[in-house]
């Protein structure tokens, strides 16, 4: 049938199409044409900030627009996740996060005012933070079986810190006490900045650190004992693991990344995590991530969810037999 003897809805739903691929193509075509947000959904100071504020310089530099940080945090992440979501999906609004709150959060929460699955769409992962088992040094024990061993011998008198309940920090010290068969106070944070503050104060025994503190075990401030994670650390590589102190299997990695709100146009996502790649290909980038004890990780959009789903099943398993519950 010609295209002028279409039923006029058939036509019409024809020339909606059209007018949305032109749009969609013109978009992509003068997309960046202004600065660009990063909400980064923890305080200033942590993993997530760091990181953004290290991929954000080169970003700018290749899309000629001004990049901004901004830190919205809040009930876990879900603060500046909800910002996001709610922006308008046009590719000036990005999130830098932890995966927790999207393969966390559901899990914890009872309810959520948006759904991460579903409203926001990944964009590139950014780096592998590791945890690092890390205590004051005042405490006796100097190595990992031995402080098992003390935490064993003094229950309930040790206490330790996370930045929230919930937080992959939290995860791994719930984690921890599980396969280790201790107990410990929690102590949550709003960050994991305020928590090594007070670790390094002696306010608390010991945490979970996801990397920020490594200058200071460096310093001799703290003392580093094991690393949460399935291989050893390049930077420590006498320190050993979890799981080779007994703890089987001990994974407590977190994955940073971007993401947009959902329904970002295709073109724009692709741009963006060809751009985010680039940079963490740069030397200064990937050295201020090792800095962290982590590691730079290009990718697809698709790797990066992939990934997501394998800890939302991990974690949200360790969140049930836990009964760990928001704030």
């Amino acid at each position: 049938m010609p295209h002028h003897a279409l039923p006029w809805r058939r036509r019409l739903l024809f020339t909606a199409a059209c007018a949305l691929l032109a749009c969609a193509q013109a978009h992509a075509d003068t997309w960046p044409a202004k600065p660009i947000k990063v909400v980064v959904n923890f305080p200033p100071g942590g993993a997530a900030d760091q990181i953004a504020r290290a991929v954000s310089q080169p970003l700018q530099e290749a899309l000629k627009q001004p990049v901004v940080i901004e830190n919205r945090a809040g009930a876990n992440g879900n603060v500046g996740g909800e910002a996001v979501a709610r922006a308008p999906a046009d590719g000036y609004t990005l999130l830098m996060s932890s995966g927790g709150m999207v393969s966390v959060n559901p899990h914890l929460y009872a309810r959520m005012s948006f759904d991460p699955a579903k409203d926001l769409v990944p964009v590139a992962a950014a780096a592998r933070v590791l945890v690092f088992l890390v205590a004051r040094p005042a405490l006796p024990p100097t190595n990992i079986r031995e402080f098992i061993a003390y935490l064993k011998t003094n229950p309930g008198k040790l206490s330790y810190g996370s930045p929230g309940n919930g937080s992959s920090p939290h995860l791994a010290g719930e984690m921890f006490k599980s396969q280790a068969g201790v107990f410990a106070l929690h102590v949550p944070y709003r960050g994991a900045a305020p928590a090594l503050q007070d670790l390094l104060a002696g306010q608390i025994d010991y945490a979970f650190d996801p990397g920020i503190g490594l200058q200071q075990v460096r310093a001799g401030k703290l003392r580093l004992l094991a690393v949460g994670s399935p291989q050893r650390s390049p930077q420590f590589p006498d320190v050993p693991t979890l799981d080779e102190a007994g703890l089987r299997g001990f994974d407590a990695d977190t994955v940073f990344g971007f993401y947009a709100p959902a329904g970002t146009p295709p073109e724009v996502v692709t741009l963006l995590n060809a751009q985010i790649n680039r940079a963490l290909a740069l030397p200064a980038v990937k050295e201020r991530i090792a800095s962290l004890g982590g590691e730079a990780l290009p990718g697809s959009p698709a790797e990066f969810q992939r990934r997501a789903a394998a800890d939302s099943q991990r974690f949200g398993a360790l969140i049930r037999d836990r009964r760990i519950v928001a704030d």
